[in-house]
């Protein structure tokens, strides 16, 4: 693919300056900064990381929902009294705190973005300096390293063995070697050497611009939770029209009663039918929670991560950067065949010095043995995590030539050589050890490791994250598989795994033993949990097993080469001190690149969904028995039993009010598939419950009670027995009881009893029980429902699982 394919015209827009392929060595001067900034040739792209404004008030406003109760609100108001309106405040209020708690979220995903936002290295009057990535002008010379991203579209200029992958634009997994006047697509990323590239095109016009927009927008949708409330509402909206069209025919035609009682217990009946704040409060209970990891320093870049998380069973961890901070010492050098330890040293220090970009292995070569000087570099190879090694040539201070390569024991040697038997030693104790070997060929042969002179051993210790094992107990008590996927010696990850106090750890398998048939490597995966010697495409195919036997996999990393696997995971998580390619493709970055936040995503998650799926029940509870209310007074041809006001009560004490505080408790719950068959397999049952006592008690009312004021008397008593029928399944569904669970039951009953026992409440809201008969009858009603409710429940539980 060329850098031209990417543009949708095919043609370089007119607007846009294509400077030379080379570019001066020491980059634009400042003057032709700003010459380039006077023209608008600036990378000036908006960058944002959750909605704006305008969009997250349009959100939360212009619902179908919305609409409907607005018209509905605006009916009421003209021809019944304001406590009959009062749904429409409610809902006012409702969709305020949701645009409050979304605002909060931007802010929050906003500030994260601008801590974590990429870096890129420009060279400016013949000095490397960090700048924003809108401050690149067009023909910026941007220096590449291990691990950089690419960030506008340009055209190589220096080439130091730049392996660059395209796999997140191209799908191609190989990295290509780059070399002078080749293309760099914005997007790609580099997986070993460095280099610089002359910037060819810049804001909107590089592909960068439409990549980064879209990766990091923040987003509402694609997950379970939200698209099973999708098919909910919209199986809500097909049973609602015809039931309301009945019900208004039936209150407004067939009845022969007052207009404006007539179109306020119409109104009464339709509003209860649409569970509007389950979209609202779902809005609200992830926006807090962006919020709450937001003050833990991790950023969500897409809000279902936070959901998908709690449903992960297997987690792979990369065990540097994850387990291990990124830092390592060298402990000990061991000189091999006789050779002189002193020139061993210059040859590390030259090694060390020879690659301005050290990954930290060799980075702590480079603070052990900093005497590097003096030597010439005539040919250098930098490190690939899919051959294991990085090399060097070097003329020696003597004049003398030399040819080096730094890596794997295991891989530079062959399998019967006694040096293996001191690595492997040194490996059971978590130690990392690379192996210094003369060559005598060309670096970048195929076979440049066969007949590499080993030289020395270099034992280098890591140190442990002091949260790892914490964290690692954490998901071993929530039943998540975690598996230790690494490209180190697979002893030396098991023995650092062991540290961590990780079941399994003591069986570590080369994965370079592993089957290559899907199935079987699955079988081997979950039989596991420590595996080394992993290459970069083996890390994925991993993922892809384990997902082929169903499992929800995360994939933890800070490295190049996780980027494959982050991006085939069903969640990746990246360390904020991770490459910017790890960065750009993770759903949560780890922004103080501590493991430890990740247990606080996996509750925050499981809250979220398992309190959702319990409020959902009692909305939905209440849009089966407000639908069959509906049906049951059309095929009576009986007024409807409610006011609105009535419902509106009803509603706030058994499900608005609680449904706010259930929905942010804590909850530890393991996640559960299937959401809408669990919601309604309750919510079904408990409606048809409560509707069939509270219409029988209302038949009842309509036999006992007769003359003036008997509709408010047969209101009163259907409307105790639908409270005490909806305040049970909300004491089933607040279950199982805290204290303040039981408190917030008790005082939803004991605000209910104040409105019956207060008489300006009572004419508010139109409820005064009349004579004794009817009440105790009402609250026998609903303690047969409870018995009836109880027994459901515990049918459903046991026979209907999802």
């Amino acid at each position: 693919m060329t850098q031209r394919a990417l543009d949708s015209s095919g043609e370089q827009p007119d607007t846009v300056r294509t400077p030379p392929a080379t570019a001066p060595p020491g980059g634009l001067t400042t003057a032709e900064v700003a010459e380039r900034v006077a023209r608008g040739e600036v990378n000036d792209v908006p960058v944002r990381s959750s909605r704006s404004v305008t969009e997250i008030v349009r959100a939360n406003v212009l619902t179908r929902f919305n609409l409907l109760i607005g018209v509905l609100w605006v009916i009421m108001l003209a021809v019944a009294p304001i406590q009959d309106s009062l749904f429409g405040f409610v809902i006012v209020a409702n969709t305020g705190i949701g645009i409050i708690q979304e605002w909060r979220a931007k802010k929050t995903l906003d500030n994260l973005a601008v801590i974590g936002e990429a870096k890129p290295t420009v060279r400016r009057d013949g000095a490397s300096a960090e700048v924003s990535v809108s401050e690149i002008v067009l023909g910026d010379l941007v220096e590449l390293g291990p691990g950089d991203k690419a960030v506008v579209d340009g055209t190589v200029v220096e080439a130091e063995g730049l392996e660059i992958d395209e796999s997140l634009l191209t799908g191609e997994a190989d990295p290509v070697l780059k070399h002078p006047g080749d293309p760099v697509m914005s997007g790609s990323f580099v997986v070993a050497g460095g280099g610089a590239f002359t910037a060819t095109k810049v804001g909107r016009e590089a592909y960068a611009a439409q990549l980064a927009e879209e990766a990091s927008r923040f987003t509402l949708v694609r997950s379970e939770l939200r698209s099973g409330i999708s098919t909910i509402l919209t199986y809500v909206t097909w049973m609602m029209v015809p039931t309301a069209i009945g019900l208004i025919i039936s209150q407004l035609v067939v009845k022969d009663n007052n207009f404006k009682d007539s179109v306020a217990r119409t109104v009464g009946g339709i509003v209860p039918m649409i569970p509007e704040g389950l979209v609202l409060l779902t809005s609200v209970a992830f926006a807090i929670g962006v919020i709450r990891l937001g003050r833990k320093q991790c950023l969500v870049q897409e809000l279902p991560a936070i959901e998908g998380l709690a449903r992960v069973d297997v987690v792979c961890l990369d065990k540097t950067g994850t387990l291990t901070e990124g830092g390592m010492d060298v402990t000990q050098l061991r000189a091999l065949n006789g050779s002189d330890e002193d020139y061993v040293r210059r040859v590390l220090g030259a090694l060390g010095a020879s690659d301005p970009r050290p990954n930290p292995s060799l980075q702590a070569i480079v603070d052990a043995f900093p005497d590097g000087a003096g030597w010439g570099v005539t040919r250098a190879m930098p490190f690939s995590s899919a051959r294991k090694y990085s090399g060097a040539a070097f003329t020696e201070g003597d004049g003398a030539a030399s040819a080096w390569l730094l890596g794997a024991p295991d891989v530079l040697l062959s399998a019967d050589d006694p040096a293996l038997t001191e690595t492997g030693h040194l490996n059971e104790q978590g130690l990392r050890v690379l192996l210094l070997a003369r060559v005598g060929g060309e670096l970048d042969a195929p076979d440049a490791a066969s007949g590499a002179v080993p030289t020395a051993l270099v034992v280098l210790e890591q140190r442990l994250r002091p949260d790892a094992g914490e964290t690692l107990a954490y998901f071993d008590d929530q039943n998540v598989a975690a598996k230790v996927i690494s490209g180190d010696n697979a002893v030396s990850v098991g023995a650092v795994a062991q540290k961590l106090g990780m079941p399994g750890a003591e069986h570590a398998v080369d994965a370079r033993r592993l089957p290559e048939d899907r199935d079987d490597m699955a079988t081997e995966i979950e039989r596991n949990a420590v595996f080394g010697r992993v290459t970069p495409q083996q890390k994925r195919d991993m993922v892809g097993a384990l997902q082929s036997r169903g499992h929800t996999v995360a994939m933890t990393g800070d490295g190049v080469n996780d980027v494959l696997a982050l991006k085939d995971a069903d969640i990746g998580v990246s360390m904020g001190s991770g490459s910017e390619a790890t960065r750009a493709v993770a759903q949560i970055v780890l922004m103080d690149n501590s493991f430890a936040t990740l247990p606080s995503v996996v509750a925050e998650g499981r809250r979220v969904i398992g309190n959702i799926t319990r409020v959902a029940t009692l909305f939905l509870t209440k849009t089966v028995y407000s639908v069959l209310l509906a049906i049951l007074v059309v095929c009576f041809q009986v007024e409807y039993p409610f006011l609105p006001r009535h419902l509106t009560l009803l509603s706030t004490l058994t499900i608005g009010v609680p449904a706010f505080f259930l929905a942010l408790a804590p909850n530890k719950e393991r996640a559960q598939p299937h959401f809408v068959r669990r919601v309604m397999r309750y919510a079904i049952p408990s409606g048809v419950i409560a509707a069939a006592a509270t219409f029988t008690t209302y038949l009842i009312a309509r036999h006992h009670y007769a003359g003036t004021g008997a509709l408010d008397a047969e209101t009163s008593a259907a409307t105790l027995t639908l409270f005490l029928v909806s305040m049970w399944v909300l004491a089933i569904i607040a279950r199982p009881y805290t204290w303040w669970r039981v408190a917030l039951v008790a005082t939803m009953g004991l605000c209910f009893l104040i409105v019956l026992a207060v008489p300006w409440l009572q004419d508010f809201f139109a409820l005064k029980l009349v004579g004794t008969t009817m009440p105790w009858a009402a609250v026998g009603v609903a303690a047969a429902a409870a018995a009836a409710l109880e027994f459901a429940w515990r049918v459903v539980g046991r026979h209907f699982r999802p």
